[in-house]
């Protein structure tokens, strides 16, 4: 007995869970038009039902009986055309909540009649219809309730069901007062059209009984519906803040992500930057600087996705970009190499495009390191960052730099220049070698100016 107020307890639970009035807009938005999608299904489902229905009907047997004017025929039509109008309007604009009641309504209404024809179909009293085997359709219609999540239909479907049964036996039972054909001996009830009540009961306790499981397990899983729906809207915003590459990492991870996680690769990093862009910033609109900055990684960042790089990180009006750092690659060097031609011939076209047209090619540097890098999780517990690091990297970014000091656009070691040449870069005779001495690092460096100013 102490289980009961448990249990009343947990049944509550189920049927608050998964409240929509605080959710996000956008969130429910999106379980709505899974709704739709869904009872665009169960439309289909219904066609394909009064399809049986009707192959069903014109080649069974019938008995003429003399009867003007049977209904089944009628009421099958009716019915197609009813589930025709609600799939287009499912398809166009979605269906309200009172239209699906009203379906509930007609799908139970039309198979009641098409067993209720049964005894005038076959010549037969009333009774004769309640061992009708269609009955078991009633259970494919609560079962199509369940596509949409919400077990209020489903609870609608079952108790509309039990309703139009126990209607059809009171039909049977008083429509001749004279003869009620009630029979408590069960082998008459097999072998006669004798009602056999506790049977007819039987079959509205096992609706009922179906409808309230269905309806149980409906409402959790509709939880997990909304809480996925929830995870899996919040994952699609906050992976515009990851990149691709990073993105399925994290995914893919055997286990939840850590601090201090990180792996070794040799890698090739590439830095892009704008020069003067600081000077140029200064003097627009807040509003111009963020619109120039977004038009001009719109156009850079799908260049190095395309070659294979995984943007780092955005440094105001630079980037950081990785390959062979998140997945392993056997070309990094060469990726690396071909993306920075591909920038070049990017920023050429822009003097004639929108906002990046005050962006001069030739102020767009770039540079090219290869090495080991560590590729990892940095930060705490509540706050985590996959990130770069290493030698490779820091000599990436003062490369980047010293192209004011060559007067270039891109510049490259000798290391990573024979690498990619290695990894199927193509051979250029337009780049320029030259041992230069890198003050950031107190040491002399060959280094090959794959462009120049």
């Amino acid at each position: 007995m102490s289980q009961i107020p448990a249990l009343s307890e947990a049944l509550r639970e189920t049927f608050k869970r998964g409240s929509r009035d605080d959710m996000p807009p956008r969130v429910v938005a999106a379980i709505r038009r899974r709704e739709n999608s869904a009872e665009i299904l169960v439309k289909l489902i219904q066609l394909s039902v009064v399809g049986v229905w009707a192959v069903l009907y014109f080649v069974s047997p019938k008995t003429d009986v003399g009867t003007p004017f049977s209904p089944v025929p009628y009421a099958l039509a009716g019915y197609f055309v009813l589930n025709l109008i609600g799939l287009v309007w499912a398809m166009r604009r979605g269906l309200p909540n009172w239209s699906i009641y009203i379906n509930i309504i007609i799908d139970i209404s039309m198979l009641m009649t098409l067993i209720w024809s049964f005894h005038i179909q076959y010549g037969q009293p009333p009774s004769f219809y309640l061992k009708a085997p269609t009955i078991l359709y009633i259970f494919i219609f609560i079962a199509l309730r369940t596509l949409r999540f919400q077990a209020r239909f489903v609870i609608a479907t079952g108790i509309m069901a039990a309703l139009g049964w126990l209607m059809m036996t009171a039909y049977v039972v008083f429509s001749d007062p004279a003869n009620s054909m009630i029979t408590r001996d069960y082998i008459e009830y097999m072998t006669s059209n004798a009602v056999l009540l506790g049977a007819e009961f039987d079959k509205i306790i096992s609706i009922l009984i179906v409808t309230v499981i269905l309806a149980l397990a409906l409402r959790r899983a509709h939880g997990l519906l909304v809480q996925a729906v929830s995870e899996g809207t919040a994952a699609q915003d906050l992976s515009r803040f990851f990149d691709a590459g990073v993105a399925d990492a994290i995914r893919s991870a055997d286990h939840a992500v850590k601090s201090g996680e990180g792996i070794r690769r040799n890698a090739a990093i590439v830095f892009v930057d704008i020069r003067g862009f600081s000077d140029m910033s200064a003097k627009l609109e807040p509003r111009r600087v963020v619109s120039m900055l977004t038009a001009y990684e719109k156009r850079i960042v799908p260049i190095i996705q395309r070659n294979g790089g995984t943007i780092d990180k955005f440094l105001g009006d630079g980037i950081m970009a990785s390959f062979g750092a998140v997945l392993a690659s056997k070309t990094f060097a060469a990726d690396a190499l071909r993306a920075i031609d591909e920038i070049i011939e990017e920023t050429e076209t822009w003097p004639r495009m929108g906002d990046v047209r005050r962006i001069a090619p030739e102020n767009v540097n770039m540079s090219v390191a290869s090495g080991p890098v560590v590729f990892g999780a940095l930060g705490g517990e509540n706050r985590l960052e996959f990130t770069t690091i290493g030698s490779t990297v820091n000599l990436a970014a003062k490369l980047e730099k010293h192209n004011k000091t060559l007067n270039s656009r891109a510049v490259t070691d000798a290391q990573t220049w024979r690498r990619a040449l290695a990894q199927g870069y193509p051979t250029r005779k337009d780049v320029t070698f030259v041992k230069d001495r890198l003050d950031a690092l107190n040491s002399d460096l060959e280094l090959v100016v794959l462009h120049a100013r």
